[in-house]
């Protein structure tokens, strides 16, 4: 008897372990399962990133980040900047722009219009090594806006009424409770038409256009996607298949491989670029349009 249980006692024992351990080890048979690589292709690290501009332009910070990461990655041969954004706040837009033009410095960047491509969108776009458009987007735009409301009339039928301390002449300019004097228009006008200029002339150089002939590409215009490339504003028409192909050509990697987005970072952005839309329709900046 005694026999047949030590011949069984290795048995026992882990029947017994299995027993007393059986939730801790479901649980890390859990994060196996969750957190193993499904294929292959998931112990490769990535060579080719896209990086999506989507929605309203109105803060920089986590594009830019992505940008800059990017360029410090040596494992990274290549970017895809995938656009749909009808522009936004000139200093974000900027910012973009100059990120994208650090990292064209190291690496092929390919900036690819996938609906609209237009104001500040176009701007964060104009230093890709090369602009590739879908045959139905929409590119251009390119100008300054500065709006506002006048809520004078509205707060006078409610017997509202603002009172102001101030000092300095423009120091009440665009606010929304008067209509705007001619001396506070004139400010702004300096302030549009200098964002402009610096605007057209970003352009004008990133893209080799001549300046003296703004008004054919600039000036606000928008424009289809042939009609764009007509003027010098892209590069190629195609679709988001051709532009990776020809990344991939440019970058030189025999095997692309492209990284994922997050569904729930995705979900999140959308949800950002609505809000931002919102928050811009009621408090309104200076914005490329």
């Amino acid at each position: 008897m005694n026999f047949i249980k030590k011949l069984f006692s290795p048995i026992t024992a882990t029947m017994s372990y299995i027993q007393n351990h059986f939730k801790a080890m479901l649980f890390v048979l859990l994060l196996v399962i969750l957190f193993a690589p499904t294929s292959e292709k998931e112990f490769t690290p990535y060579n080719l990133q896209t990086i999506n501009l989507n929605g309203p332009i109105m803060d920089s910070t986590e594009i830019v980040e992505k940008i800059n990461k990017a360029c410090d990655n040596d494992n990274i041969k290549g970017v895809l900047l995938n656009v749909n954004s009808p522009g936004g706040a000139v200093s974000p837009s900027i910012e973009i722009a100059y990120a994208i033009k650090r990292l064209h410095d190291k690496k092929p960047v390919i900036a690819y219009a996938k609906g609209t491509m237009a104001s500040g969108s176009y701007y964060a776009s104009i230093w890709a090594d090369k602009i590739i458009a879908n045959p139905g987007s929409m590119i251009g735009s390119i100008g300054v806006i500065m709006q506002g409301a006048d809520l004078s009339g509205i707060m006078e039928k409610l017997g509202v009424k603002t009172q102001v301390v101030k000092a300095g002449l423009y120091k009440q300019i665009g606010t929304p409770d008067r209509p705007w004097k001619k001396y506070e228009v004139a400010e702004l006008n300096k302030v549009i038409k200098g964002t402009y200029q610096m605007f057209v002339s970003d352009v004008a150089q990133a893209r080799n256009l001549d300046i003296k002939k703004q008004n054919s590409y600039a000036n606000a215009h928008i424009f289809t996607a042939m009609q764009a490339k007509n003027v010098g504003l892209v590069d190629e028409l195609g679709v988001e298949y051709d532009a990776k192909n020809e990344l991939k050509i440019m970058s030189g990697v025999t095997k692309a491989v492209w990284n994922k987005e997050d569904k729930f970072d995705r979900l999140m952005k959308k949800l950002t670029a609505s809000t931002a839309a919102m928050l811009n329709t009621y408090f309104p900046d200076l914005i490329l349009k």
